[in-house]
Formats: C-alpha cells, sequence, structure tokens
C-alpha cells in the first residue's frame, strides 16, 4: 500500500510559518504520514532541518497527496486552490494572517489538527468557482479561473474607466467608475465586501456582481443566479487601459474594446473542513461583530 502523503504549503519568507511547518512535518511521519513540500518554500529554512520531507513536483505539486496542508493568511490559502486546481486534492488553511476567512485553524489548535488529518476526521465541502476568459478583436487573449472574484478595474489611477455590463447576453447598463468586482458567495467577504458588496452564505449558490466607486444613480450590487454568464466590456472609445486580476494573482493589462466573460467554472474547489459550525459564527468570529445583548437559546461554537 503507498504511504500517505500530505503536501505543506508554507509562506516562503515568515519564519514563524516556517518553524510551525517544522512542526507538522515531525508530527505528520510520527504518525506514518509522508509530508511533502516545495523547495522554493523551505530552501535554507528552519522547515529545511526536517530531512525526511520529500520535494515536490513544481509542474504538479498535489500529484500523490490527499491533502493540502497551508500554513498562512488567505492569499496563501488561494495559492494552494491554485497548485491543487485540477487534482481534486482538498485544502486545509491553519491560519497565520489577519481575518483568515477562508482558514480553518488556528496555531494553537496545531497538534488537535494534525491528529485529526492523520485520522481523516474531517469533512470535504465543495465551493462555486468562476471560470474567465478576455477577449480582444473577438480573439482570445487569457483564460483563468478564481475562487474569490474576478475584478476588472482601471489601468491608471488618474481616470476613470468606462464599462458596459452584460448579463445573460443582454446589456445592464453602462458605467464610468474604478472598476467591477464578480464574486462567488466564497468572494464575498473579500474585495466584494470591501467595495459594498453583500456576504452571501457560502452554501448560496449565486455569482455576484459589484461596481466599484460608480458615477451612476444605478449602481448597486447585483446577485444572480449560478447559471448566469457575466460580460464586462471596456468601452472602445474611451482611451482608458485596463487589467483582469483573478484573485488578485493572476491578470493581464487590457486595452479599451477588450471584452471579459465570467461564469461559473465546471470544477469547484474542495475546502476540508474540521467544523461543522454555523457560517454565522464564522461571520461574527472573524469580523469581531458585537453580539454583546443577545438573549437567544442556541449556543455559539
Amino acid at each position: 500500500m503507498d504511504q500517505r502523503r500530505i503536501l505543506l504549503l508554507v509562506h516562503p519568507t515568515r519564519r514563524d510559518a516556517q518553524e510551525l511547518a517544522d512542526v507538522v512535518a515531525k508530527r505528520l511521519l510520527a504518525a506514518g504520514v509522508q509530508p511533502v513540500a516545495l523547495a522554493a518554500d523551505v530552501h535554507g529554512t528552519p522547515m529545511g532541518d526536517c530531512d525526511a520531507l520529500l520535494m515536490a513536483d513544481p509542474a504538479d505539486p498535489a500529484a500523490g497527496c490527499e491533502l493540502v496542508l497551508i500554513l498562512g493568511g488567505d492569499g496563501s490559502i488561494l495559492r494552494g486552490a491554485e497548485l491543487s486546481r485540477g487534482t481534486g486534492v482538498p485544502i486545509l488553511g491553519i491560519n497565520l494572517g489577519h481575518v483568515g476567512f477562508l482558514a480553518e485553524a488556528d496555531p494553537e489548535e496545531i497538534g488537535t489538527t494534525v491528529d485529526r488529518i492523520v485520522a481523516g476526521d474531517y469533512l470535504v465541502e465543495e465551493r462555486l468557482a468562476l471560470q474567465v476568459r478576455a477577449l480582444r478583436g473577438g480573439e482570445q487573449v487569457f483564460s483563468s479561473w478564481a475562487l474569490n472574484e474576478v475584478t476588472v478595474e482601471k489601468a491608471s489611477r488618474e481616470r476613470m474607466i468606462e464599462l458596459t455590463v452584460e448579463i445573460d447576453g443582454r446589456p445592464l447598463s453602462t458605467w464610468g467608475c474604478d472598476g467591477l468586482v464578480m464574486a462567488t458567495p466564497t468572494g464575498s467577504t473579500a474585495y466584494a465586501f470591501s467595495a459594498g458588496g453583500p456576504i452571501v452564505w457560502p452554501d448560496v449558490e449565486a455569482l455576484l456582481l459589484v461596481p466599484i466607486s460608480a458615477h451612476a444613480l444605478f449602481a448597486r450590487p447585483v446577485v444572480v443566479g449560478p447559471a448566469s454568464r457575466l460580460a464586462v466590456e471596456i468601452l472602445p472609445h474611451v482611451d482608458a487601459q485596463g487589467v483582469v486580476w483573478c484573485d488578485g494573482r493572476r491578470a493581464v493589462d487590457l486595452p479599451s474594446g477588450a471584452r471579459i466573460e465570467v461564469e461559473r467554472a465546471v470544477e469547484p474547489v474542495r475546502l476540508a473542513r474540521l467544523r461543522q459550525a454555523p457560517f454565522i459564527d464564522r461571520l461574527v468570529d472573524k469580523f469581531h461583530l458585537d453580539v454583546h445583548g443577545w438573549r437567544g437559546t442556541g449556543h455559539r461554537s
């Protein structure tokens, strides 16, 4: 029987992440599970002291692994989702960042977390993702995906970008704005939230469209069904360059006249979960919401 493998993704420049990863690697080895890591993440770091650590194939780092365990903030977790894309391997984050909305555990829970991973004591839930492509002159110039959001933004600070928004092949409105966020329910607590969008429970299947600083009377967030197709056109008669970003990680510059199409991706992102607490409890905890005075009969996890 092949040995079980866990891919460790570690923030490459944070010493606390490297030290914690070394602890995790040794606990996994003691339990008979092989830790795997990318050489770029551990070269010359404290984690490199773990001699039994295997180096992952940089072209397919999650190959043969049952889980991707990420030590870092939400940015690191998005990196983990990117590296595991197409493999079906779930990801689990240990929060070393600020909010850590995508993370499932904190550093002080590391022992329990590793024990539960070894025991296979976790659930896997699937999160809706986005597929995006950009066209210029009718030809595709960019294709990618996103877990949180796809944004179309102005490339220069000193001028607005003018965008026409389309839903299911029909025009909605044209806005002079700083940009537009097209988000998933998972991403509703990220950039879309900062832009004034609604918080959407992660089990709701929907797509969000949130304008950024639009100069228009009708410039409100819109929530559409998961089968809807969104498109954004950068108006060709306006001399303004744009840029499309996927999860703030993958981007391409676009000229006026370009078209960006977004729809639900065929393949979801798989998140490993240790808790079954209601989403509202995570919301209250992560945003430090004041619930003083609550007299309900339930018990918060």
